[in-house]
């Protein structure tokens, strides 16, 4: 692999807008819009919401609503989706959402795309109603999509307005295997959710950029790798601090999802051998400690991946933490080497 640096690799935030336990949800909007302006004095190249519902740690259910949010208080940093369910939606009202907000907000909208539900089935059905095959749909969904944002579907008898004729960024979300086939032959860039399926990761972005065909948009792949945070002054405060995003993930695991709990001197007394195997393997691709840490383990990750552009995501019960944990990530993309 040739050589490369850390510091010229992009470097993003995806955010779930975490509830966090004993605080409201209007607190999490507001926490949401101070990270990203602190992202965006840090150097960030993007802010992304992810999709999900009936999750009730999760409040980035109206996806769209909080992209405008963030990037009408915001200047310079890319705001976008990843990922809007596409299936969850009809190509046309995405198209034109994403186009109001490519004409509010020109030249910062990302429009990242995945074929999840984002929930649980029972919920899907309350999405979805009938169209609960919509997910079998997604390669000609996106197609579609495409077309609204095209000049040339100016022609045709529906129309995506505003939204025609914008060049709003599209991106394929992967968190297996299948979404990388069709990110290769749309000639897309791809974001792999290896923050929480971390089992296809090698194997997809292998996948995705042996069967690369250059497009309008992109002539190389381009991979997005997005993996857990939790940076803090010393490793053992980091391991800490890390113990509320291992408890979320026990709520996963075990189907018993709560609000962000609180840190916890041990986690011992919370799960047993197969949960917590079950978590640290969900948690295979997290970076927890010290900025020397991490930017060591991070250099390493993308030595051997050789990823184009690094997206964090840190759920971490205080807010001052969680800032901090940004800004310390951010510092580790400033003169470290990879080879």
């Amino acid at each position: 692999m040739s050589l490369k640096t850390l510091d010229k690799l992009a470097y993003s935030v995806l955010d779930l807008a975490t509830v966090v336990e004993g605080h409201p949800i209007a607190d999490t909007y507001r926490l949401s819009l101070q990270n990203a302006r602190q992202a965006e004095q840090l150097g960030y190249t993007r802010y992304w919401f992810a999709e999900h519902h009936n999750m009730i740690a999760v409040a980035s259910s109206a996806t769209s609503l909080l992209i405008g949010y963030v990037a009408g208080n915001t200047q310079t940093i890319r705001v976008g989706s990843g990922g809007i369910m596409l299936p969850n939606h009809s190509p046309l009202v995405v198209a034109e959402q994403f186009g109001t907000l490519a004409t509010l907000y020109p030249n910062r909208i990302d429009l990242g795309l995945g074929r999840a539900p984002g929930t649980d089935q029972v919920t899907a059905m309350a999405i979805r109603g009938e169209n609960m095959n919509a997910s079998f749909y997604f390669p000609r969904d996106v197609e579609a999509l495409q077309k609204y944002f095209s000049v040339d579907n100016a022609d045709a008898k529906v129309r995506a307005i505003p939204g025609e004729g914008l060049e709003v960024p599209i991106w394929i979300l992967g968190s297996s295997t299948d979404s990388a086939r069709l990110a290769a032959a749309k000639g897309l860039p791809y974001a792999f959710a290896s923050h929480f399926a971390p089992a296809y990761f090698k194997e997809a972005i292998k996948i995705y950029r042996d069967n690369f065909k250059p497009s309008a948009v992109l002539q190389q792949p381009y991979v997005m790798a997005c993996v857990n945070v939790v940076a803090a002054d010393t490793d053992e405060e980091a391991e800490y601090l890390a113990t509320s995003v291992k408890q979320m993930f026990m709520g996963i695991v075990t189907g018993k999802r709560r609000l962000l709990q609180p840190p916890v001197e041990s986690m011992a007394h919370i799960w047993n051998v197969f949960e917590e195997e079950a978590v640290m393997q969900m948690l295979a691709y997290s970076f927890i400690g010290s900025k020397q840490k991490i930017t060591a383990a991070l250099t390493d990750f993308v030595e051997e991946n050789g990823v184009d552009e690094i997206m964090a995501t840190s759920h971490i019960y205080d807010s001052e933490a969680k800032l901090k944990s940004y800004r310390l990530f951010a510092e580790t993309f400033i003169g470290s080497l990879v080879h």
